[in-house]
């Protein structure tokens, strides 16, 4: 990860530092994709061992660059012990309510190219509206719904349909990432939109070390720290 900046070095000593100082066995750990850089799944299970090794429960769901993802099903089957996936579905985690999928860019932004991205694109909008389908079910009025996409749900601060989506299913959280640049970081949406608390958590941009979940009523816990330089 060196090739896209200065601030990647030793990213996996500081992430697992961090990560051993904030977390514990009995928190639970949300990775918005973009896990590994293999492409087939065997290659991808030393990075999922390592993840595994680390405090906590962890959650995954899909980035676009999670080529080893072939088939969710596939992946369940030889997941590590202390993860789990979701990809159009979701998962009771006792307190709160978690779903998700990856996402696409939407036919407003720039560079979508009709013939290639309107079949993913309708298709995560498909997995979308399963994944909300089956949190509103688990949590039953009674828990808070998280959603985890990997793309940013909004362009030029403006909601796309999947953040539309998720509002209306009266989630109190959204995690995304995708975000590498300072410039995007800076002009990333945040906060409450709709009723719904949206957070960046591109590692880069937290600086490298997990942050707490905004929206579910503990914000002081939750602070992001400034991008690093």
């Amino acid at each position: 990860m060196d090739i896209f900046g200065d601030r990647w070095k030793q990213h996996p000593q500081r992430v697992a530092a961090a990560w051993r100082a904030r977390v514990r066995d009995a928190d639970t750990v949300l990775i918005a994709g973009d896990i590994s850089w293999a492409l087939k799944l065997p290659e991808a299970l030393p990075d999922l061992a390592w993840i595994d090794a680390l405090p906590g429960r962890k959650v995954l769901s899909r980035g676009n660059h999670d080529y080893w993802w072939e088939s969710t099903g596939r992946v369940r089957r030889q997941l590590p012990p202390s993860l789990a996936v979701v990809q159009g579905d979701a998962l009771d985690l006792g307190d709160v309510v978690v779903c998700g999928t990856r996402g696409w860019i939407t036919p407003d932004t720039p560079g979508f190219k009709p013939d290639e991205d309107q079949v993913v694109y309708n298709r995560e909008l498909i997995r979308l509206d399963l994944a909300l389908q089956a949190a509103r079910k688990l949590a039953a009025g009674a828990k808070p719904i998280v959603v985890m996409v990997h793309y940013p749900p909004f362009l030029d601060h403006r909601p796309t349909e999947f953040a539309r989506r998720i509002a209306a299913s009266g989630a109190v959280a959204c995690v995304y990432g995708h975000l590498h640049r300072p410039h995007d970081w800076a002009v990333a949406t945040q906060g409450v939109v709709d009723g719904v608390y949206y957070q960046l958590t591109s590692c880069d941009y937290l600086g490298f070390g997990p942050v707490a979940v905004r929206g579910l009523g503990h914000e002081a816990a939750g602070t992001v720290p400034p991008p690093p330089e």
